[in-house]
């Protein structure tokens, strides 16, 4: 069993390594259930990768036998009975909105590390990732309904979008535990690996997105979010944008030389 962290451990960690931005949930005696502390601390976290140059990819993963577990149940009933210092009307607009937001618009590819349950808001943010490598041991449990909760973190934009809006609908009226092999099938993970292989098989696929043209994976990510809520021929207009904006990338520029001169291209991230 995974013993308590420190009293003065961080509850998210932050390691860059060439260009690989690893926020790593850090509160494993709780499963890394999100309390006012972690949402905080995950929201600067996420913001503050999302901006920075030199990170070409971000991961999400939790620490422990959890990815993560949802909102902090303990400190949300201290707020259901007054406790004045946990935000239950505000956290919404104040945590979870900001830290998905930034998930899934941030200009570099994401990965969600999945190497234990995901539930409920802890889902939500594997679900707003690009891709999501599963341990074979983890799985997703939409948790929300349970606990006569609507949903949040994104899961109504994310999930239909994933898996179709009636399945969407299933999961989150009826919530019950989703197991990898499932989540792969569903569309879920992106892979499904065993356990002991999931910082591998992760670290390849982040080395990889981290060694590629940064700037066009962006403008990917932005282009597939956009057309989801607009019509053709403004769709169309956005894909041009976007466009223009990589077509004159050094990145661009290096692949079109290296593919006359029948070599291998070296991304910039620029």
């Amino acid at each position: 069993m995974t013993p308590p962290p420190a009293t003065d451990a961080p509850p998210v960690l932050l390691d860059v390594e060439d260009a690989v931005a690893t926020i790593t949930l850090n509160r494993p005696h709780a499963m890394n259930g999100l309390d006012v502390a972690t949402k905080e601390l995950l929201r600067d976290t996420v913001h503050h990768v999302a901006a920075d140059p030199e990170v070409r990819c971000v991961v999400l993963t939790g620490s422990g036998r959890a990815f993560c577990v949802g909102q902090d149940l303990k400190e949300h009933l201290a707020g259901l009975k007054g406790d004045a210092a946990v935000p239950l009307s505000s956290t919404v607009e104040q945590h979870y909105n900001p830290i998905v937001q930034a998930l899934a618009t941030m200009p570099k590819p994401v990965v969600a590390a999945v190497n234990g349950v995901a539930a409920g808001a802890g889902a939500s943010l594997a679900f707003a990732a690009d891709f999501r490598v599963l341990a074979d041991s983890a799985g997703y449990n939409t948790s929300f309904a349970g606990v006569a909760l609507s949903c949040d973190t994104g899961s109504s934009w994310t999930l239909p979008r994933l898996v179709g809006r009636a399945k969407a609908m299933e999961l989150l009226y009826f919530p019950r535990t989703i197991g990898a092999d499932e989540a792969l099938e569903l569309g879920l993970a992106t892979q499904v690996v065993p356990a002991e292989e999931l910082p591998r098989a992760v670290g390849e696929l982040a080395a990889r997105l981290a060694a590629g043209p940064t700037v066009a994976y962006g403008a990917i990510r932005q282009t597939v979010a956009y057309s989801a809520a607009h019509p053709l021929e403004q769709s169309l207009a956005f894909e041009a944008d976007r466009m223009a904006l990589t077509g004159a990338t050094e990145d661009h520029l290096a692949a079109v030389d290296a593919f006359v001169a029948k070599a291998e291209p070296a991304f910039r991230g620029r």
